[in-house]
């Protein structure tokens, strides 16, 4: 991944804390056939190896799972918040008009050599702590264990599961923090002032530029 130094973020609590948050990856191989990408729903367990360990499942329908078991690494590519940025919103453009718009995002990748799990205990464990990671803070929170045992069973012959020990990873938070004070200012604003489209972007801005709340 491009990485102006600026814009890189090395610490890895962060960088799980963005899976922990968008958890929904691009699963990436390349194969006999070509590259295949799927998006595919993770969890992060930061104890199994020293960067941490990606664990999902995919259908056993899906022909990247025999892939997985073929190649020696893969990417899975996750997407955090992301926004437009006008040149409108900088000091700059009133300044010079030397300025021209572009994206801000925050992304982290991961590579690592995947591990395919065809094993219904190993299953059954993923799929009750990726549900229970989304249901937990709801009000009536669904379980895994609320469906009929022999549905349930059913479902995971259905499915396959892939771990993979992350060998690398990088991460790289692009939110204005290469503009001088003023146009940052002017971005935070700017995307404040789009209501909630814009407030986990304005919130990083903030945050990474070094503005304070007025």
């Amino acid at each position: 991944m491009y990485q102006p130094p600026q814009f890189r973020e090395d610490r890895l609590d962060i960088q799980h804390e963005l899976i922990r948050c968008h958890p929904l990856g691009l699963l990436v191989t390349a194969g006999p056939n070509g590259l295949m990408a799927n998006p595919v729903p993770f969890l992060v367990d930061p104890g199994l190896s020293e960067k941490g360990t990606l664990r999902a499942h995919l259908s056993r329908a899906n022909e990247q799972w025999r892939e997985l078991a073929e190649v020696d690494e893969c990417l899975v590519v996750f997407q955090g918040p992301q926004n437009y940025v006008t040149p409108s919103w900088y000091a700059t453009k009133q300044e010079t008009g030397k300025v021209v718009p572009t994206w801000n995002y925050a992304t982290v990748h991961a590579w690592g050599r995947p591990l395919v799990r065809d094993d219904a205990v190993w299953l059954r464990r993923q799929i009750e702590e990726l549900t229970n990671s989304r249901e937990h803070a709801r009000s009536q929170p669904w379980a895994v264990g609320d469906a009929p045992d022999a549905f349930v069973a059913a479902q995971i012959r259905g499915i396959v599961g892939v771990e993979i020990p992350i060998a690398r990873i990088e991460g790289k938070w692009k939110v204005s923090q290469n503009r001088p004070e003023a146009d940052r200012r002017g971005v935070w604003q700017g995307y404040l002032g789009e209501g909630a489209a814009g407030e986990a972007m304005a919130e990083l801005v903030r945050q990474r530029g070094g503005l304070g709340e007025s």
